[in-house]
This record gives C-alpha cells, structure tokens and sequence, in this order.
C-alpha cells in the first residue's frame, strides 16, 4: 500500500527508471517530465492519488514544473542524485 514519488536531475534517467520498474520489476509507475503535456500530467496525478489505486511509482524530474501538483498520497519521497542547485531538490521536495 505505498506510493512513492522519485526524483532525478535528468528526463533520461527518469526514462531508464521506468523502463526498469515497468519491465524488470512490473511496477506500475507514472512520469512527469518538463515535456510532459498538461493532460497527460492531469491523468497522471489523478491515477496516482485515486483511492486504492495500483500505481505504485510516480517519477518525476527536479526541474519539471510543479505548479498544481499534489503529490500528497505518496508516503515515501527518493531523490535518485542530486541536483547541482540546492534548492531545485528542495523546491521538488515541497511539491510531495
């Protein structure tokens, strides 16, 4: 029953870390990345925060944008390497 918000510097790395979770672990996540259409990122959100929902993974780049995301449902929150600016990790931290 966890959820779990991921963080990298990188919009590859983030590609790399679903593909793994989706094929080598078969856990459900989702991402957002700055390229992420507003839609798309909606659907996103509302499929993690939904009661007993089964994604299990929600990753996400420290620079992508957070305005109107509530990542609150999430219990455990990793950032996969640091960004070279404190406060992008931080500011992406704040947003779970």
């Amino acid at each position: 029953d966890h959820r779990v918000v991921l963080f990298s510097q990188f919009s590859s790395m983030v590609d790399l870390l679903d593909d793994y979770c989706r094929q080598v672990c078969t856990l459900l996540c989702v991402q957002h990345v700055g390229s992420t259409n507003r839609v798309q990122r909606m659907v996103n959100l509302q499929s993690f925060n939904a009661p007993g929902s089964k994604v299990f993974l929600f990753l996400m780049t420290t620079r992508a944008g957070g305005l109107g995301i509530n990542l609150q449902t999430a219990d455990t929150c990793i950032l996969f390497d640091s960004d070279w600016n404190p406060q992008q990790d931080l500011q992406a931290m704040g947003r779970a």
